[in-house]
């Protein structure tokens, strides 16, 4: 898997370069994992994990891609669209990457609403996000993202 997001040139005349650094890179991919989730794209969204693994609010591991495919099919609730209905907001990122810029740590704090035929729209959870990821290739990926649910709503809609 190559870089979420690599920027060109913008200067148009080769003077000068923006790139990426290694935290906006990070910060990237953990708002990629909201965008993926929420728009159904689950085989790309687990993807993220080729390289980790995710540990559930109740500390259920899903340790390859395979696994998290497998979860989703029988724990989410996919509609019409091909999505949960989802939105996934991203927070109060905070990343450390390690002085070989291999290795870093994250967090953020997370909030999903959700609308449904028949569930009016409204927050169903809220918590943290503990993230360990790792550089491969010049890419970052999710070595183990950790998720503590401080608020739970209504799920009906979202888990089987």
């Amino acid at each position: 898997m190559k870089s979420i997001l690599n920027y060109e040139q913008l200067d148009g005349g080769g003077n000068g370069a923006m790139h990426m650094n290694d935290r906006d890179e990070i910060s990237n991919l953990m708002t990629r994992y909201a965008e993926l989730y929420d728009s159904g794209q689950h085989e790309a969204y687990a993807q993220l994990f080729v390289h980790g693994r995710i540990v559930g609010p109740g500390g259920e591991v899903r340790a390859t891609p395979a696994e998290i495919l497998e979860y989703h099919a029988n724990h989410s609730i996919s509609y019409d669209d091909g999505t949960p209905r989802t939105a996934h907001n991203i927070s109060n990122v905070f990343i450390e990457v390690d002085e070989g810029g291999e290795t870093a740590r994250a967090r953020c704090y997370f909030t999903v609403v959700q609308e449904a035929p028949g569930f009016a729209l409204q927050v169903i959870s809220a918590g943290q996000y503990h993230d360990d990821l790792i550089k491969v290739d010049g890419a970052w990926f999710f070595e183990e993202r950790r998720a503590t649910m401080r608020f739970a709503g209504d799920m009906h809609a979202h888990i089987r």
